[in-house]
């Protein structure tokens, strides 16, 4: 069984505090080290256990920035759903077209791009 927990890191003048629980903490110059650093942590301080399959949330505590970040994501979010909707809707027209009638080249024109893309987005 896998055991999860929860980091939280905050900022400071050299980088991360890794808070790990209420009085085990330790430091990271960098996020993306993080993990490694609370695992590296936890070898010293519990070396009976092994952590290196442990997952482990690191949770920045951004402060002023969290609500960029979180519109920033949810942005981003909807633009992928919105990407999607719109594959799917150009995949429909294309087969409505073909169904018609309307030949691969003609569809083309009409959808503003190639001959093989037509084809692709009929496979799809």
């Amino acid at each position: 069984m896998t055991t999860h927990i929860t980091v939280k890191a905050t900022r400071w003048a050299r980088g991360w505090e890794l808070e790990i629980d209420n009085d085990e903490y330790t430091q990271v110059r960098r996020l993306s080290a993080a993990r490694q650093q609370v695992i590296d942590y936890l070898d010293t301080t519990h070396p009976e256990t092994d952590h290196s399959d442990w997952h482990i949330t690191i949770i920045p505590s951004l402060d002023e920035f969290t609500a960029q970040v979180e519109e920033a994501k949810r942005a981003t979010q909807e633009a992928a759903e919105a990407q999607a909707a719109a594959a799917a809707k150009t995949r429909a027209t294309v087969r409505s077209l073909l169904d018609a009638g309307i030949s691969s080249t003609d569809a083309a024109i009409i959808m503003g791009v190639s001959k093989g893309r037509i084809s692709q987005l009929a496979r799809a």
